[in-house]
């Protein structure tokens, strides 16, 4: 029976392969998730509130409530990938349910006083799913030899030998831990038979492919899977008749998990390698806080205003690894004992999002409906990896810096009561991050809703749909520059029933 094996890797390993711009990034992007009410509309809520939902827009919303309440809402989850690579185009699609909303919020009137409502709100709200998967297949001149070689140029040829009486899994770990991911990765090439020292000696830091090709077929795939969730406690007031006052405290939870796998053929006949695949897999988990502190005023009857300030977001991260490789050449027969119950453990570390500022405006045409605009503002740049003290991050950070950017975005949502029945549309449109649009372009969107009031309840009904172009790389670490290009289309059906009390 074979051993689930893992070791602790040094900080400064630990940073060449895991915590980078890439997870930054992931853990600071929110999808508009909650009740179907609020997603008919695209978020646009900042001005109005009374949705639960809305509290992530603006926490002065829940003194907008008249009566208590409690909502629960579901989803269908759809993620259409089409991803061109090599010339060829392959289309991928994942489905999945989620409980994306559950929560309630009890209100206190006073006849007396200055504070004419008092509201208390609990809610959990599915901020980012991160199920998905995509596949590349294509022909490059890119193959994982130069990964293996970038990696293994400059590395000592002794240290990463396996040693007297040791078993390659042991050897693979200790190395990884003592010497790096890099040294890690050159010892991985070495023993599938992908790359060769120049000089059998110890001191040998040069190294050859065993590779011959005009161009390879290479066959990707990347599945995720995982949720951002968030848990708001929500307080709020009505002061007078016109101002609404608001704080929530909120409670991040991380699971995250990714799973990749390349096989690559196509070499030449007098290749001595003919077959390469190779897997890796990341685990994350954690947690993170935020707080966000918001108003509302009513002009007048028709107009309301609303800003909002979002903290940033602290997350505190765990992280684990693993990969597999196999080739038709490996150096040894033991190389399967690598594979992914090896598990690199690597040590916890912060991410510090940036805060978002958001003003809002809202139209309210009496019982007949009302028109609503959000504007955000999040500046990406001062995503920060911790600690800073460490070199590796120091280095990353400068690079977030120079590469993100400040972003603007914009939400339009409408709604038209016809009777007991609710017409909702929204528009939505985000910059992109970075500054060159190649990586991710520009997100836009639109949504659609109807809901049904019962009296006593109330039965919501929502779609909304993006779509956005962004280069996926093969690797993180950006050593084998393939990547493939992927336009991104995420849509949903949500469904809420909200009962009054």
């Amino acid at each position: 029976m074979k051993r689930t094996l893992f070791f602790i890797l040094g900080l400064a390993c630990s940073f060449v392969t895991a915590q980078n711009i890439n997870d930054a990034l992931r853990y600071s992007l929110e999808d508009i998730n909650g009740t179907a009410r609020y997603q008919g509309m695209s978020g646009a809520f900042g001005a109005l509130g009374g949705d639960l939902s809305a509290l992530h827009a603006n926490p002065a919303g829940s003194a907008v409530f008249n009566y208590s309440q409690f909502s629960v809402s579901g989803a269908n989850y759809n993620t259409n990938n089409d991803t061109f690579f090599g010339s060829s185009l392959t289309t991928t699609s994942v489905n999945n349910l989620e409980l994306n909303q559950l929560g309630g919020v009890l209100v206190f009137k006073s006849k007396s006083g200055p504070w004419k409502k008092i509201a208390l709100a609990v809610n959990y709200d599915l901020a980012r799913s991160f199920d998905n998967e995509f596949r590349a297949i294509g022909n490059t001149n890119q193959g994982l030899d130069n990964y293996f070689l970038n990696y293994a140029n400059g590395v000592p040829f002794g240290p990463i030998q396996i040693q007297d009486g040791e078993f390659i899994e042991d050897a693979y770990l200790d190395i990884g831990s003592s010497l790096g991911f890099v040294d890690q990765q050159a010892f991985l090439g070495y023993q599938a038979g992908i790359i060769s020292p120049t000089e059998d000696t110890n001191d040998n830091t040069t190294y050859i492919s065993n590779a011959s090709y005009n161009a390879v077929n290479q066959d990707y795939i990347q599945q995720t899977n995982g949720y951002n969730s968030k848990m708001t406690l929500n307080f709020s007031g009505q002061y007078e008749e016109n101002l609404f006052f608001g704080a929530s405290l909120n409670f991040h939870t991380i699971l995250y998990e990714k799973f990749t796998s390349i096989n690559e053929t196509g070499y030449l006949e007098d290749s001595s390698i003919q077959n390469t695949t190779f897997d890796n897999f990341l685990h994350t988990e954690g947690n993170g806080f935020s707080f966000a502190l918001g108003s509302i005023a009513k002009l007048n009857h028709n107009i309301r205003l609303g800003a909002t300030y979002q903290s940033p977001t602290w997350y505190r991260l765990e992280d684990d690894f693993s990969q597999r490789i196999n080739t038709n050449a490996p150096i040894t027969n033991e190389l399967g004992f690598i594979d992914l119950n090896i598990v690199n453990l690597f040590p916890r570390y912060t991410i510090k999002t940036p805060g978002k500022l958001t003003g809002s405006a809202a139209i309210v045409f009496g019982p007949q409906g009302l028109l609503s605009f959000d504007y955000g503002y999040q500046d990406f740049s001062q995503l920060e990896l911790r600690p800073t003290s460490d070199p590796a991050f120091a280095d990353e950070n400068d690079f977030i810096s120079s590469t993100l950017k400040a972003v603007n975005s914009y939400r339009i949502g409408g709604e038209y009561r016809i009777d007991n029945v609710s017409l909702r549309g929204g528009y939505r449109y985000e910059e992109s991050p970075y500054e060159n649009l190649a990586i991710m372009g520009d997100l836009e969107g639109f949504s659609a809703g109807f809901g049904y009031d019962f009296g006593p309840s109330r039965l919501d009904l929502a779609y909304s749909r993006t779509e956005q172009d962004v280069n996926e790389l093969f690797f993180d670490s950006e050593i084998i520059g393939n990547a493939a290009d992927v336009l991104r289309t995420n849509s949903n059906v949500s469904l809420t029933y909200t009962v009054k009390f």
